[in-house]
């Protein structure tokens, strides 16, 4: 169940608390947004922000799914020695193979990071291959009703290695 339907007579600022309460405890909170009608459900993390990390974006997945692999890839990024780059390809351990795509306008898709955070915010895409390989931007792409929907142009770097 829903935050919003467990605290139905909350407001805004307490969700606003709440998001904040998970980011001091675990680094980062994973905000959800359901399908609605053909528009695919997706989600990104708040939090990242402040260890001075673009917050993290995946479209086109289950719920379960994107929190899974956006707790996985913003755990990584906390630890690695390099940053994540527009147009790398990274193939995930028991995961499908993922591009990052910077958006260009986050604070357009990602309202709560943005309420805490304000505009300032940057963010980029897990942008995911299908079971066969295939990229969103591709023919023959299979991904979930609504498709995945991309945030951000590939940078020149990923689309002259295509």
């Amino acid at each position: 169940m829903c935050w919003q339907c467990e605290h139905p007579n909350a407001k805004w600022p307490d969700y606003l608390d709440h998001i904040r309460d998970i980011i001091d405890s675990s680094g980062w909170a994973v905000q959800g947004v359901e399908r609605f009608r053909l528009h695919p459900p997706w989600a990104y993390t708040v939090g990242l922000t402040e260890a001075g990390l673009p917050e993290l974006v995946a479209t086109g997945l289950s719920l379960p799914r994107a929190t899974e692999l956006l707790n996985e890839v913003a755990a990584h990024m906390l630890h690695a020695d390099s940053p994540l780059r527009p147009g790398e390809q990274i193939p995930l351990v028991g995961g499908p193979l993922i591009e990052i795509v910077e958006l260009l306008e986050p604070s357009a898709h990602l309202y709560v990071a943005t309420e805490i955070y304000g505009k300032v915010i940057s963010a980029l895409q897990l942008v995911h291959a299908d079971d066969r390989g295939h990229w969103p931007w591709d023919v023959g792409y299979r991904g979930i009703r609504g498709g995945q929907p991309v945030l951000g142009p590939r940078s020149a770097r990923s689309a002259t290695a295509a």
